[in-house]
């Protein structure tokens, strides 16, 4: 059995810590009360003392496009440019169930978006659900695996675990959804991108045994062993619980 990884401390590049001062200075211009989260893959790879480029910034009191705009007429007033606002509208049959405003700064990409909750109606005959805005909370809990829910708090510049597993988790070569697997992925879209995604992000040097539809046969939560090798290049080989 692999010894656990080291986890680093958030370890913030030149343009990452610019990019997070313009953020924070749109919301104190505009008069906001915004709490910004970078959220997911970001936080998760640099835990593992890796660099990320995939920037999604979480938000608990506006839409992204709505931010984007403020974004905007701050950097204007400062005599920079921000990039074509790209607006991705929400796509509820391909479980894209939020609007996403895309801008690019300093040659950033940066993806904004708020915090969600969502509730499935169980007897409905399809599983899309219904949308709202969220506490962080709600929001880590509806992601697909505790090492993809945490957040880093922009405004205080810290890592927010709300699952309480991931960090453990992500050290420990664990890979467990939030809630129980068929909940998590009681959208079957959302089951369907997961497994692709985590198969696409395989290369000879990076391989996932994953095999997510086992979680819905048997008992409840049953486990899967595997060979697990985590995203972002870690290799482990332990036994992931998908309970």
């Amino acid at each position: 059995m692999a010894a656990a990884v080291q986890l680093h401390e958030v370890q913030l590049k030149k343009t990452e810590q610019d990019l997070f001062d313009i953020l924070r200075t749109t919301t104190k211009q505009a008069g906001l009360k915004t709490t910004l989260r970078c959220a997911g893959g970001w936080v998760r790879d640099k835990l593992l003392g890796k660099d990320s480029v995939d920037i999604d910034i979480a938000l608990d009191d506006l839409l992204g496009t709505q931010f984007a705009e403020h974004l905007s007429t701050y950097l204007q007033s400062q005599g920079q440019k921000a990039g074509r606002i790209a607006v991705v509208q929400a796509n509820p049959e391909k479980s894209k169930h939020l609007e996403t405003a895309k801008v690019t700064i300093n040659e950033l990409e940066v993806d904004l978006v708020n915090l969600r909750s969502e509730t499935y109606v169980s007897d409905a005959a399809h599983r899309i659900p219904e949308m709202t805005f969220g506490t962080p909370e709600q929001d880590a809990f509806r992601r697909d695996f505790t090492f993809n829910s945490m957040f880093y708090n922009i405004n205080t510049t810290e890592v927010e675990d709300f699952t309480g597993k991931g960090k453990q988790d992500l050290a420990a070569g664990i890979v467990r959804t939030p809630l129980q697997p068929k909940e998590t992925f009681l959208d079957g879209m959302l089951l369907d991108q997961t497994y692709a995604k985590l198969t696409l992000q395989a290369s000879p040097k990076t391989h996932i045994a994953l095999q997510l539809y086992r979680s819905f046969e048997g008992a409840e939560g049953s486990a899967i062993c595997s060979k697990v090798w985590l995203p972002a290049g870690v290799k482990l080989t332990r036994s992931c619980s998908l309970q």
